[in-house]
């Protein structure tokens, strides 16, 4: 996040990329210091049109935390990220072996919508490919 006298904190293509690293570390408590405390999180699946839904720091946080016991080795890799103003993208592709032992490889994105400098809203989007072999 940058500041400058006149204006709010505004986030940035390096944000998004250092909270993309906060991701490929696994570490939710700084995940979270990016996050308003209403944040929205939208899963890439689920049962609902937008997927599964988490509101609040307390249950995104558990989101995340259960993507990372579920894939211990999780990586959004080759990650490329932009900002227009109150809206940003994250392209990346993500890998990880699921803890019941398959692997996943696939391209994904993330659209998010900012408010006062953070990250109000994260939607997920993954393509869909059939369980690989380890």
């Amino acid at each position: 996040m940058t500041t400058t006298e006149t204006s709010a904190p505004t986030v940035t293509a390096d944000t998004l990329a250092a909270f993309s690293d906060a991701f490929n570390r696994h570490d939710a408590t700084a995940l979270m210091t990016f996050m308003t405390e209403d944040c929205v999180f939208d899963a890439a699946g689920g049962p609902e049109v937008h997927g599964t839904r988490f509101v609040g720091r307390d249950a995104v946080r558990a989101a995340f935390e259960a993507v990372f016991k579920t894939f211990p080795d999780a990586h959004w890799g080759k990650g490329r990220h932009y900002v227009i103003g109150e809206r940003g993208v994250s392209e990346w592709v993500f890998s990880g072996t699921h803890a019941e032992g398959w692997r996943i490889e696939a391209e994904g994105c993330d659209l998010f919508e900012f408010r006062d400098g953070l990250i109000a809203v994260k939607r997920a989007f993954r393509k869909e490919r059939p369980k690989q072999n380890v």
